[in-house]
């Protein structure tokens, strides 16, 4: 019976440390997906900053709470990473699959496509070169770009400071005084 007992103990002590590595497996998988994402698109961020006069960290962190970090179905099949909607071919492509979502061709498309929207708003010119980024979530709220409201910009905003996100936005000063 103490043998019994003593295997029983050795397979859920398996169990359970097969378990915890299969979820710090997933952690870093996670982490990794991240770093990846932020490697690839903080340039492009910068650069639109630069273009538009639109914080980077705004760019940059809705992108990635809309796309997941670029694993969600819109920023893989469709290069969507704003969950903007309009048309695509998805049933074409991929049939069987719908979606309401705006395909791109790439996803520098989506993230110019998105400050393109931005700049066409009433309200644009008189943030632009602001580098608040709490300014432009709570305007984009109130013109109603997500239907989360409050929830939304905390979102965003939580994603913007644990990945330091508003340092991108200095970049505009480093440009405009030549340094």
């Amino acid at each position: 019976m103490g043998r019994l007992r003593s295997t029983k103990s050795k397979v859920a002590t398996w169990i359970c440390a097969v378990f915890l590595l299969l979820m710090l497996s997933n952690v870093g998988f996670a982490q990794q997906s991240t770093s990846d994402y932020l490697k690839k698109f903080k340039p492009v961020s910068v650069e639109l900053m630069q273009e538009t006069g639109i914080p980077a960290s705004v760019i940059l962190g809705i992108a990635m709470l809309e796309s997941g970090t670029g694993t969600s179905k819109n920023a893989k099949l469709l290069h969507n990473h704003f969950g903007i909607v309009g048309k695509n071919n998805l049933s074409q492509t991929n049939p069987g699959h719908k979606s309401r979502y705006k395909q791109y061709l790439s996803d520098v498309a989506s993230y110019e496509h998105f400050v393109q929207l931005l700049t066409k708003k009433k309200w644009y010119t008189t943030l632009q070169g602001n580098m608040e980024y709490t300014t432009w979530l709570n305007k984009m709220n109130h013109s109603g770009y997500s239907s989360a409201g409050q929830e939304w910009i905390k979102r965003v905003t939580n994603i913007i400071n644990r990945y330091k996100l508003y340092k991108l936005d200095a970049a505009v000063g480093n440009i405009a005084s030549g340094s």
